[in-house]
């Protein structure tokens, strides 16, 4: 880890520090190694779009093994703020050759690419960003997403009122956690965001994503893992008050939870 902050503490035991320095470097340093260079494509509208979504997967790998190493949470914050500008680069760049409206994330048809806005709008909540949360689901509404799906609607709701209720989803595998929403009993809710965890890693073994699975191929201070993290269950958990003390689960992010709920009682307090 960063031995320079005795404050880091490693989140997931599948971190080595050698592996995060290298990665964490390796993620920084991806927009100046492509300065002067292009990459392959059948035209600059093409090639602006590759390079912007590259570069927005780096911003996004380097905030999630940040969280990972052990980075305190609030040294998270200028990374967030990084990505959501990447996310609107790159949404711009596809936009030349596109729809101007065209969504970064197919939200719909690619459950890698739900799981990744989920993470990202649970990330916003938790570090208690509403402006950031705002800017980022603006690029995924105005695609015709908006009033779609229950789970990105009910993660809006509490912090951007006006969204739209209703009562069906894109993918199966958030079941557990919308019905945590909606449970008339609070232990209901807890019992099924516990579910939700539990089953969370595994609903993504079929699916086509780059980050499941890529702890087995670390060769030494080589690869692609990240941390592996429900973020979403986290913000679920802290929006709508569910008592999460028996969730021991390894993706659950708990610390990120208690972050919120102080920051929040802090705001309380001072009205």
């Amino acid at each position: 880890m960063n031995k320079e902050d005795p404050r880091m503490r490693k989140r997931q035991a599948l971190l080595t520090d050698s592996y995060y320095q290298k990665s964490i470097r390796l993620y920084d340093e991806t927009e100046s190694r492509w300065i002067g260079q292009t990459m392959q494509a059948d035209s600059p509208e093409e090639e602006q779009a590759l390079r912007t979504a590259y570069f927005k997967e780096a911003a996004f790998n380097a905030l999630l093994i940040s969280y990972t190493a052990g980075v305190p949470i609030a040294a998270l914050l200028p990374r967030l703020e990084k990505l959501v500008d990447c996310y609107e680069i790159h949404q711009r760049a596809l936009a030349l050759d596109d729809d101007p409206n065209v969504s970064p994330l197919a939200i719909d048809d690619w459950p890698d690419q739900y799981e990744e806005c989920v993470q990202v709008m649970s990330l916003c909540i938790l570090l208690r960003r509403t402006d950031l949360l705002a800017r980022f689901c603006t690029l995924i509404d105005r695609a015709g997403y908006a009033g779609q799906d229950t789970l990105y609607e009910d993660l809006l709701r509490k912090d951007l009122p006006g969204r739209a209720d209703l009562d069906e989803w894109y993918h199966d595998l958030y079941t557990p956690l919308i019905r945590a929403i909606y449970a008339s009993d609070a232990s209901e809710s807890s019992e099924l965001l516990r579910q939700y965890c539990e089953g969370w890693y595994a609903g993504f073994e079929e699916e086509q994503t780059n980050w499941h699975d890529s702890h087995l191929d670390i060769e030494d201070d080589d690869g692609n893992y990240v941390g592996y993290w429900a973020f979403e269950a986290a913000a679920v958990a802290f929006l709508y008050e569910i008592d999460d003390r028996q969730n021991d689960h390894w993706a659950y992010p708990k610390d990120l939870v208690d972050y919120a709920r102080n920051l929040q009682s802090t705001e309380v307090a001072r009205r």
